[in-house]
């Protein structure tokens, strides 16, 4: 460049480097589409498989990497890929794996939406699914094909909140060369490990992880992410080839946002458990309420199978008012609460309710009537007990 360029150029191709070593809490947010080369060696040398350089900022900056290698921590696993919502990273995980002709079998109580893409794309693919019930290890057996080679997990149901039994799922899928997908948002990577459950000295583990990194990483209500976490390197670069040629990437300032909620996760994730639990109890003895669905509560669907496994719960419940109460009603106390917000997803500083109808849900649910799905905030547990005694007057009136 010329020794006194126009003021224009001079901006753009300013020569001033910030010195090296600032050190501080946070990482540096680095934004880039374009990434400089040195010359054309170095860009024909680099390469977007591995995390030993930069070609272009969809495929990663410094600032993606960390967030990518702290969730792997986090999950207990080797490689995370980063997308731009939970879904995304269900979407990932089947068309990386799945081609025509191939099958993927569901928990029927699943994330919905995850079924819907199943339904709907893949099955315009030549993809077929069929759906098993995750709290009967043998329904997932006869379900098992020739053509099956991917297995989704979750745990708990993602509305109805059955715990299954991951050791006995595990084992039914153990040495079929079917990979095993879990959705592990309630978790967090904390409630358990999924890349070690562990049954009368067997490792266990899954091959795939997969989060909405919207929920409890996050914690603020205001990021939309996914993660898929895996410790096989084979399957790794399979699930990044599509990752890449897909074009999903997230941006910085939303991995700014995750990467400074992680640390309050643990303490996030223990208070919203605690609060859950005491409001869940709460219900359980309310004359209104046939059943309480939260994992941790004895009497609810897979409790035996948290309870080996797990230590923790999310602050998520859920509630099945009893048959008398009409749609109308149910809705009606809905409507009355102020401190619980009516709206999709969970695990932010709100707190968040949202009906459903249980048959439509679970047609063999073993109860009838509409279901309410309560996430806890980061309220005072005793403020939503409040909320919810005051609602109730709307559930009663005819």
């Amino acid at each position: 460049m010329k020794k006194n360029p126009n003021r224009s150029t001079a901006l753009i191709a300013h020569a001033y480097q910030p010195p090296a070593g600032f050190a501080a809490m946070q990482p540096a947010v680095h934004k880039a589409s374009t990434i400089y080369f040195a010359d054309t060696a170095a860009m024909k040398a680099r390469t977007w498989k591995e995390k030993t350089g930069y070609t272009y900022g969809l495929h990663g900056t410094p600032t993606t990497f960390t967030l990518e290698e702290r969730i792997a921590t986090l999950e207990g696993g080797k490689q995370t890929l980063l997308v731009p919502s939970g879904l995304a990273a269900i979407t990932l995980v089947d068309t990386a794996l799945l081609k025509s002709g191939d099958e993927v079998l569901i928990p029927d109580n699943a994330y919905g939406p995850g079924k819907e893409f199943a339904r709907h794309e893949l099955a315009r693919w030549g993809i077929t699914h069929r759906s098993y019930d995750p709290m009967n290890p043998a329904s997932l057996a006869a379900a098992i094909t020739p053509a099956t080679k991917l297995v989704w997990l979750e745990a708990p149901g993602s509305v109805t909140m059955e715990f299954p039994d991951l050791t006995m799922l595990l084992m039914t899928v153990r040495g079929k060369g079917i990979v095993t997908a879990l959705d592990n948002t309630w978790g967090a990577g904390l409630a358990f490990d999924a890349f070690s459950i562990g049954s009368e000295g067997i490792a266990l583990a899954v091959d795939v992880s997969v989060q909405a990194l919207t929920k409890y990483p996050s914690g603020g209500g205001d990021v939309l992410m996914g993660s898929v976490t895996t410790r096989d390197e084979a399957l790794h670069q399979a699930i990044k080839a599509t990752h890449m040629r897909t074009g999903f990437g997230v941006g910085a300032n939303d991995a700014e946002l995750v990467l400074r909620a992680l640390p309050s996760l643990p303490l996030r994730y223990e208070a919203q458990d605690r609060a859950g639990r005491t409001l869940a109890l709460w219900w359980a003895e309310r004359p209104e309420v046939a059943q309480v669905l939260h994992p941790a509560l004895e009497g609810s669907p897979g409790h035996a199978h948290w309870a080996r496994l797990c230590g923790q719960a999310a602050g998520l419940f859920s509630v099945v008012f009893d048959q008398r109460y009409s749609e109308r009603q149910v809705h009606a106390f809905v409507d009355a609460l102020e401190l619980f917000k009516i709206g999709f997803s969970w695990a932010g500083p709100v707190s968040l309710v949202v009906p459903y109808d249980l048959a439509a849900l679970r047609p063999g649910a073993p109860h009838r009537g509409t279901l309410v799905r309560f996430s806890l905030g980061l309220e005072d547990v005793a403020d939503l007990i409040d909320d919810c005694v005051q609602a109730l007057g709307a559930l009663n009136e005819r």
